[in-house]
């Protein structure tokens, strides 16, 4: 199952990767109540199985920010039930493992490819959230303090602050998010979240400042839990599963998102729903343990990739290393203060906020800008499983508005659109120089450009056949959502890299306005390669009038692409 062809790049990868994954896991496991070393097992057992039994090679699993809020929610709603973490745990576990169970199902049943549906306004204010909600618990412990339970309680308390803030605890937290922003411009060849952990925490020790620390760390292997889920009260099964039901979908979502980023960068494809029964797998034997549940992280997974990981021994490498940490650094750990974790988690919030969605707020469609804003608010204020069911039915039903319009103004134009399509579209595209047809490649488009199709388009481009222009045909592109927008750009950035010249031809209004309002145009395709009509665009191949991005080999075969 281990293949050791890139042996010294998955062994370097997996280490690079568990030097960043340490700081985190003890940072998400003080987060969710659970204490530092719960953090450390759900890292250590996620990372080890999901490697091993997943669909994503090179991914990097273990407790992460969206899964640790999930779980920190569950966690202080069991103890507010059963008054401690120790009458509680019995619950906890069933929900974690079950949770490991039903990512098994999904990927079984063969949901992990429907997630190429996601609407790009739902993921991005889904993330967005959890990044504000990760910024928000932390405010507390910057100062010294231990956070409410929940966002209102924050906000309702913020008053109390200032007559117990700890002036130390404050500087350590601000020290942290510094050196980690800092570090990188020095040298990127140590992780700047590991310097700021590790100096921090011994100045703080030697200094003896007065500030919170983890405090007493378990050593050795962990405790089995299975006698604590066979002695369950099953009789009010729904306290679990509705929980489990919100970590699973949280963290298929989470781990397919990061399998994406991964395949975008090593140039392969992961299988959704074996990735989704190894997430599964982990989380289960990481709930058996006493960890966190988690999934595919994507900070690590870019870390271990960057550091030539390409294999799943990277992802079984990183575990080892953090295993061998879980034994010797307890003494050590429980010195690392409180605030220095709340500022490496702030800096992760940060880096999980979609500011690419928030930049183009007021430049995407007015339903993608409010479903955006909806998801974020929910997920900040309600429920994260919530916002998601909302936007996909907000999503869904503006959608279904949407292609309505379209078909009513579709009726009022169909003798020009009937004209229109009665012309020898064959013959238009034939007159294109014969010295340059074995270069051209032209992409139909046929209906709106929006979330349901972006997978299908990446899919055609990945497909595309040498050639040293694309000419995209959108005189049936009425509309674009911004999920198709992004889509476009990326394909534009890519075929950019192979030094592919891109040309767009009757494109319509709302469409064009659109890739403006994101200097689409005319940063990636220049002015004088747009065109009203199919016909301009041949006079513009013929008078050599584009904006060439490299210039055409015309020695290949002669050939026109096209697809519809």
């Amino acid at each position: 199952m281990l293949k050791n062809k890139n042996l010294s790049g998955d062994l370097f990868g997996g280490m690079t990767a568990a030097i960043v994954a340490l700081p985190l896991a003890l940072a998400f496991g003080v987060q969710s109540g659970m204490g530092a070393i719960a953090g450390l097992y759900g890292a250590i057992a996620l990372g080890f199985f999901a490697s091993l039994f997943g669909g994503t090679h090179t991914q990097i699993s273990g407790p992460t920010g969206p899964m640790t809020v999930v779980s920190s929610a569950i966690i202080a709603g069991e103890i507010a039930i059963y008054g401690s973490i120790e009458a509680a745990i019995g619950t906890i576990v069933a929900t974690f493992v079950l949770a490991g169970l039903f990512m098994v199902l999904m990927g079984i049943s063969r949901i992990g490819q429907y997630i190429r549906y996601m609407p790009y306004p739902v993921i991005s204010g889904f993330m967005s959230g959890i990044g504000i909600i990760i910024i928000l618990m932390q405010i507390f412990p910057v100062f010294g303090m231990k956070s409410p339970g929940s966002i209102i309680d924050i906000f309702s308390n913020l008053g109390t602050i200032e007559n117990s803030l700890n002036i130390n605890a404050m500087i350590l937290a601000f020290a942290t998010i510094a050196i980690i922003y800092t570090f990188p411009k020095v040298t990127k060849a140590v992780p700047s979240t590991l310097v700021a952990l590790l100096s921090l925490s011994i100045i703080s020790s030697m200094m003896a400042l007065n500030v919170p620390i983890i405090g007493d760390i378990p050593k050795g292997l962990p405790d089995i839990h299975l006698d604590t889920l066979i002695g369950m009260d099953w009789h009010h099964p729904m306290v679990m599963i509705i929980p489990a039901l919100t970590l699973a979908s949280l963290g298929a979502i989470d781990s397919l998102l990061t399998s994406v980023v991964a395949d975008n960068m090593t140039k392969t494809q992961h299988d959704s729903n074996k990735e989704l029964i190894g997430q599964g797998i982990g989380n289960m034997v990481a709930g058996i343990i006493g960890g966190l549940p988690g999934a595919g992280a994507t900070m690590r997974t870019v870390v271990n990739i960057h550091a030539g990981g390409r294999g799943r021994l990277s992802g079984v490498v990183h575990s080892l290393v953090l295993l061998i940490v879980l034994f010797g650094v307890g003494d050590y750990a429980k010195l690392i203060p409180l605030p220095v974790l709340a500022g490496i988690l702030i800096t992760v919030g940060i880096g999980i906020i979609d500011y690419k969605g928030i930049k183009h707020l007021f430049r995407i469609p007015r339903s993608d800008a409010v479903v955006m804003i909806i998801v974020v608010v929910i997920t900040v204020f309600v429920d994260l499983l919530q916002a998601v069911a909302m936007g996909l039915v907000m999503a869904s039903l503006l959608f279904m508005k949407q292609m309505g319009d379209i078909s009513e103004s579709k009726a009022v134009s169909s003798t020009l659109l009937d004209d229109f399509h009665h012309r020898d579209l064959e013959d238009d595209e034939k007159a294109i120089p014969d010295d340059i047809k074995n270069q051209v490649y032209i992409q139909h488009f046929d209906g709106p450009i929006f979330f349901g199709f972006t997978a299908h388009f990446k899919k055609m481009m990945k497909e595309l056949p040498s050639v040293s222009i694309v000419i995209f045909r959108m005189h049936n592109v009425p509309s674009i959502d911004q999920s198709g927008m992004y889509a476009i750009e990326d394909a534009i950035l890519e075929l950019h890299k192979k030094n592919i010249t891109v040309v767009l031809s009757e494109i319509q209004k709302q469409p064009k306005d659109m890739l403006k309002n994101i200097e689409l145009i005319p940063e990636l395709v220049a002015q004088e390669n747009i065109f009203l009509t199919f016909r301009e665009a041949v006079e513009g191949l013929n008078s050599c009038q584009l904006n060439y991005h490299e210039n055409i080999n015309t020695k290949q075969k002669k050939n026109i692409y096209w697809r519809y």
